[in-house]
């Protein structure tokens, strides 16, 4: 029994860095259509776009869900809804740099969150890969911190965030993973498109545009929300955010590869720290007979 489970960790795990790395390549394109499309339009186009597709592939499973599974995954994705335009609205006030911090911030909101609403133990070494992971993306991305209005509006998203993880980890399961994940796709659209009134979106400007953003929709949305929604399936909420502050790290790794951009002790430093908290919430709890009972009472 125990090898299947772990089998399957070390799959979510490896999902999981998958997707992050696929989030950390579309920094470059955000940027880039935020700038000649307004971002609630964007986020509609993009994730109506996934919503269809995904739709398309998992009808079926859908509609196998029972009316408890449609409101869990309703309310998944509203919460992730509005934390992508929390998100938006917090980095028109605030720098990139500073944003990127105050969003990754959810790795400490998620086991908080955990701690208090679910009544979690959490090992103390996973509190050292928190702080960990903080660290790292502190040294990434901040030159500064001024507690501005688009600070905490960030932060905001960054709690939303959270909550998804959380609530993700608490009510997914490998059995209705790709249809609860399609659900979630399908409010998350419906959010973004709402924000867009009364006008409604604005389509991408041209061919290059669209294609970032079918790409967004399909790599980076559909897809990215399928694998996460699986992954949380077999790993604990905390674990799961941890690995996900590497995105990040990859951000900065296309950046120097794509972007131009010259490589920093900063992304080392940052980039080390972050890779020292997953080792953390991976190799060491093989060796920690706490942990792993954890992960064996999680996953079954």
């Amino acid at each position: 029994m125990s090898q299947p489970i772990h089998h399957h960790a070390k799959l979510a795990m490896l999902g999981l860095i998958a997707v992050t790395a696929i989030w950390g390549s579309t920094f470059f394109m955000i940027k880039d259509l935020v700038d000649r499309m307004p971002p609630a339009d964007f986020l509609a186009v993009r994730f109506l776009i996934a919503a269809l597709a995904m739709m398309a592939l998992f009808f079926r499973q859908v509609g196998q869900l029972t009316a408890r599974e449609w409101r869990q995954g309703l309310l998944l994705g509203t919460v992730y809804a509005i934390g992508q335009l929390t998100q938006t609205a917090g980095l028109a006030h605030t720098e990139a740099s500073i944003s990127g911090f105050a969003t990754g911030m959810y790795v400490v909101f998620t086991p908080l969150l955990g701690t208090v609403l679910l009544r979690q133990r959490l090992p103390r070494i996973t509190w050292v890969a928190v702080l960990l992971s903080v660290g790292g993306l502190a040294v990434l991305a901040l030159r500064g911190l001024s507690l501005g209005f688009g600070v905490w509006i960030t932060l905001a998203s960054a709690v939303l965030y959270a909550m998804h993880i959380v609530g993700l980890g608490l009510w997914s399961r490998p059995g209705s993973a790709f249809a609860l994940s399609t659900v979630q796709m399908i409010a998350i659209s419906v959010i973004c498109m709402l924000a867009t009134l009364p006008h409604g979106p604005m389509l991408p400007p041209d061919g290059k545009a669209w294609l970032a953003v079918i790409y967004m929709a399909l790599a980076a949305g559909a897809g990215a929300m399928l694998v996460q929604t699986w992954a949380q399936a077999h790993l604990s909420a905390t674990r799961a955010a941890i690995v996900m502050t590497l995105e990040p790290v990859f951000a900065a790794a296309f950046a120097v590869m794509f972007g131009g951009e010259g490589l920093t002790w900063r992304m080392i430093v940052g980039g080390v720290l972050v890779l020292a908290a997953m080792y953390l919430v991976e190799l060491v709890p093989r060796r920690d007979p706490e942990l792993h009972a954890e992960a064996l009472h999680h996953e079954v």
